[in-house]
């Protein structure tokens, strides 16, 4: 019967699946860029000491991870969005249609992290006019890569449109982690599969490759329930980890190979 004047059938969300799968096996262009493959490949080569402390880090004692998370990333693309006048609407939409993203990350070949004890100015636990911050001293750690980054967006878990405004985004991001650790884009393209060389978040019901040089490191990325509020930090509603928030224990294809009083060398062993 004729679907015409009136409301159109929702369309069968399987076929829809099987039809993304087969896109992504074809050599059709998905967002200008040619197939095949699922996984959205952005390379960038750090030009600036990256730095990133983890969820447990204090103010003045600030270790740092040697990558970046799946958090900051799509943080990191959220903000380029922004940065780029897109309309405040097509943000939020952005922001949320990369829940279920998996994002995956190929560090440089070499990363050495540097230990230091910096003198800091702090606000007291009792400001004075006279006095509004005290010296102390804080712990910091900054990352030296050799190489470039590669980031890995899953294409399966998003649409059409999700593609291109990664692959609008992606091109505009500057920084990635504290501000200041600046990164220059060097292209986009497409693959099929990834290897052991990139992060894996350890899953028990999922098959996972141990590359010869690892370490292990909780890891952030958006919970099922993210939104643009609780994650905005303008916002006064606040995250709560396990929904809007979630660590998953990823594996690091880069090892320790050598250390002294101020550094710790990683290397991947390829």
């Amino acid at each position: 019967m004729s679907q015409r004047g009136g409301r159109q059938p929702d369309p069968d969300p399987s076929l829809a699946r099987a039809l993304r799968a087969e896109t992504l096996a074809s050599p059709r262009l998905v967002a200008g860029l040619p197939g095949p493959g699922r996984w959205l490949l952005v390379e960038f080569a750090p030009v600036a000491l990256f730095s990133l402390k983890t969820s447990q880090a204090t103010s003045s004692v600030g270790r740092s991870l040697v990558v970046p998370t799946p958090y900051a990333i799509k943080m990191a693309c959220v903000d380029a969005a922004f940065r780029a006048g897109w309309p405040d609407q097509d943000c939020e939409a952005f922001l949320e249609s990369l829940i279920g993203v998996e994002v995956r990350i190929r560090p440089p070949g070499a990363a050495v992290v540097t230990h230091t004890i910096v003198k800091i100015r702090q606000e007291p636990k009792k400001s004075s006019p006279g006095e509004p911050y005290t010296s102390n001293i804080a712990y910091r750690e900054v990352v030296y890569h050799r190489g470039t980054w590669h980031w890995a967006f899953d294409l399966a878990a998003g649409d059409d449109l999700l593609a291109e405004r990664l692959a609008g985004a992606l091109p505009r991001v500057r920084y990635i982690g504290k501000r200041g650790s600046f990164v220059q884009f060097l292209g986009l393209s497409r693959t099929e599969r990834l290897g052991p060389e990139y992060t894996a978040a350890i899953d028990p019901t999922r098959s996972f490759e141990v590359p010869d040089a690892w370490q292990l490191q909780q890891l952030d990325d958006f919970g099922p329930e993210a939104t643009f509020e609780r994650l905005s930090s303008f916002s006064t509603a606040r995250a709560e980890r396990g929904r809007h928030r979630v660590f998953a224990t990823t594996i690091i294809p880069l090892g320790l190979t050598s250390a002294g009083p101020g550094f710790s060398e990683y290397r991947d062993r390829r």
